[in-house]
């Protein structure tokens, strides 16, 4: 363990890692925010206390909220798969400033999306942030299996 906190890489790793989780976890509370201030809940158990005419009501989709679950959802689809290449490109031994530039970009990447996506910024704003995230990846995994590739 304290080899791997020798590698520079694998530090500036774990800090644009702890970044984007965090990021990513914020986007449960955002999408509480919708629900609450739009007055729409998906599950029975979340409005039981109410009378079946308020339930009526308050048991529906509104485009906010699912706006904010897209958002959270897409964060799933891009931040893990980064978690992986992103450790494992960082344990292959890069340049640290090659390593700096992935995490910085992909971070970067990933927040603007998030404002993009939440404040309906308008296209291809949210689509360029998307693909910048998705070429960084791409581009860490082609430096891993062009270092390590075994067949």
């Amino acid at each position: 363990m304290s080899q791997l906190m020798e590698n520079e890489a694998f530090k500036a790793f774990t800090t644009y890692a702890a970044i984007v989780t965090l990021k990513m976890v914020l986007m449960g509370p955002v999408t509480v925010y919708f629900r609450f201030t739009r007055k729409s809940f998906i599950n029975e158990e979340d409005v039981a206390w109410k009378s079946e005419e308020q339930k009526k009501k308050l048991l529906k989709t509104h485009p906010d909220v699912e706006r904010a679950r897209r958002c959270h959802y897409n964060d799933l689809e891009n931040i893990i798969p980064f978690f992986f290449i992103g450790l494992l490109y960082a344990l292959s031994g890069p340049e640290l400033s090659s390593a700096l530039l992935h995490f910085r970009i992909f971070t970067a990447a990933r927040i603007f999306h998030s404002f993009a996506y939440i404040l309906v910024l308008p296209q291809p704003s949210r689509a360029i942030s998307y693909f910048l995230g998705m070429l960084v990846t791409f581009s860490m995994a082609y430096s891993l299996l062009s270092k390590v590739f075994f067949l």
